[in-house]
């Protein structure tokens, strides 16, 4: 038995909103949150109605007035944060089973990363607030001109249900740090956690009413907040065509700023030289396998040099077939289940049209059945395919390699450079030179040379091009997306 395992039947699943520091039932559309593992009903959750969304942007705005939280002496946010970041850390095993329990985070994940991860956010964050400066502008003698950063106000912000704890928090922390409040929109499918970390930063300090947390629907809760008038400030981490319709909906109620973390389709381009074949192997397979693949910077299609393919295609593969599906509450778990049938759904259809449209199977595919009742999918390899396939365009979250080869750097660069979208890449090669050309070459947020994913330093910026969205996460960069800039001038 792995030391993190525990029993889903067992855990207290927090419900309904937290607005103005209480809980408040959900007046809206009715989801059946269910554990993806095996498809049991968690519970029936109802979202925030446009009403209780309207009743947390007013909170907001009111308590930004009433807290002073904007204005606070920055080092006593500060200590509110830090307090908020160890009692993250007190709670970890509360928060992993809650995270693991219906989301398709493995809770051996949760609780040696993404719980200390969400509590390093908060205490980086925390830390940033009196290390933003502004700028005294040159000008004439009997002027003084100067830059001062400022929060927006309230920010709405959306979270996904991949890693649900850990990517709200990477809205939450900054915003707040930045003097800003915060209307959260978890996905409806894993609010739980992330609402429990909302209760701890009131318990260490912050503000009634300047962190609220609505779960519901994208179509009744998530429009609703975005098409608030009193919302000014929209943060977004999903799917690319979700956020084009994010944009719309922010410019319904007066044009307001949004930034985007959306999809990924990226590359591992793999020379002949790279340092080692069997680290590369493992890099890819966890990179694919990683939450049953619904990674957003996924590594997903191998870009490999056609002399050293075969090799490290067999290689990957062997690596794959050690994954091992089983329930998220199970520590040992490697390889966790796709999020539900429509996900499940929306793979199988686009693996179809892949083969349809000339891509092999190398290894593996098709459903598997760990005899728990919820839905997995084998480790997958395909190659044989064009650049237009969709196994090399289509973002499709699961567990699935797409192999292309190449025989020139220049080729190799070509492959790597996907068309549409531009979030993250991996480049292995002992040769410096090769590895500057192809990272500068690959149309991408972050490029990793001889490694593959982010680690856990808080201080490196991530974030998207082309349709992978635009503002980073992680970073100084992070806060200061929600500081807009004024310029005050003196005539002396």
């Amino acid at each position: 038995m792995h030391g993190d395992n525990f029993d889903p039947d067992r855990v207290d699943l927090p419900s309904g909103c937290l607005i103005g520091g209480e809980r408040v039932p959900g007046d809206g559309t009715v989801t059946e949150v269910r554990r993806p593992s095996d498809g049991k009903l968690a519970r029936a959750e109802a979202g925030a109605s446009a009403s209780l969304v309207d009743r947390a942007v007013t909170e907001a705005r009111h308590s930004l007035k009433s807290s002073g939280w904007a204005e606070m002496e920055p080092r006593q946010r500060m200590a509110i944060m830090r307090r908020w970041a160890d009692l993250v850390d007190a709670h970890a095993d509360e928060l992993a089973q809650l995270e693991a329990t219906v989301s398709v985070r493995v809770v051996s994940s949760v609780r040696l990363r993404d719980v200390p991860m969400t509590a390093e956010m908060i205490r980086f964050y925390g830390e940033c607030i009196d290390k933003i400066e502004g700028a005294v502008l040159a000008t004439r003698g009997n002027r003084f001109s100067t830059l001062v950063r400022e929060p927006y106000g309230v920010v709405a912000a959306i979270s996904p249900w991949n890693t649900p704890m850990l990517l709200a928090t990477l809205k939450i922390a900054p915003a707040l740090a930045a003097g800003n409040a915060v209307v959260l929109k978890p996905s409806e499918f894993t609010p739980y956690a992330i609402l429990r970390v909302a209760e701890l930063g009131l318990q260490a300090g912050l503000p009634r009413g300047i962190l609220s947390i609505l779960p519901g629907t994208g179509a009744e809760t998530g429009t609703a907040l975005v098409r608030h008038p009193g919302v000014d400030y929209v943060a977004f981490t999903g799917s690319a065509s979700t956020g084009a319709r994010v944009m719309c909906d922010a410019a319904t109620s007066g044009l307001k700023p949004v930034s985007l973390e959306l999809g990924g389709k990226s590359p591992q381009l793999v020379f002949a030289d790279a340092p080692d074949l069997d680290a590369v192997a493992t890099l890819v397979a966890a990179s694919v396998c990683a939450n049953g693949g619904q990674v957003c910077f996924a590594g997903t299609r191998l870009v490999v040099e056609a002399s050293v393919a075969d090799q490290l295609v067999e290689r990957i593969a062997a690596r794959m077939d050690r994954m091992q599906a089983g329930p998220t509450w199970d520590g040992a778990t490697t390889l966790a289940p796709i999020v539900s049938p429509a996900q499940m759904k929306r793979l199988e259809s686009l693996l179809d049209a892949a083969e349809a449209a000339g891509a092999r199977r190398l290894h593996g595919g098709g459903r598997i059945d760990p005899g728990l009742g919820g839905l997995f999918y084998a480790p997958t390899i395909l190659g044989g395919m064009a650049d237009d396939n969709p196994a090399v365009r289509e973002e499709l979250f699961g567990p699935v390699l797409a192999v292309q080869t190449f025989q020139d750097l220049e080729q190799g660069l070509r492959l790597a450079d996907h068309p549409s979208y531009g979030l993250a890449g991996g480049v292995h090669t002992r040769d410096i030179a090769k590895a500057l050309k192809a990272a500068r070459a690959i149309q991408a947020g972050t490029v990793w040379v001889n490694h593959y994913g982010p680690n856990t330093d808080p201080n490196q910026p991530m974030g998207g091009y082309k349709q992978s969205g635009f503002g980073k996460d992680f970073g100084v960069m992070g806060l200061e997306k929600f500081l807009k800039t004024k310029n005050i001038a003196f005539q002396i």
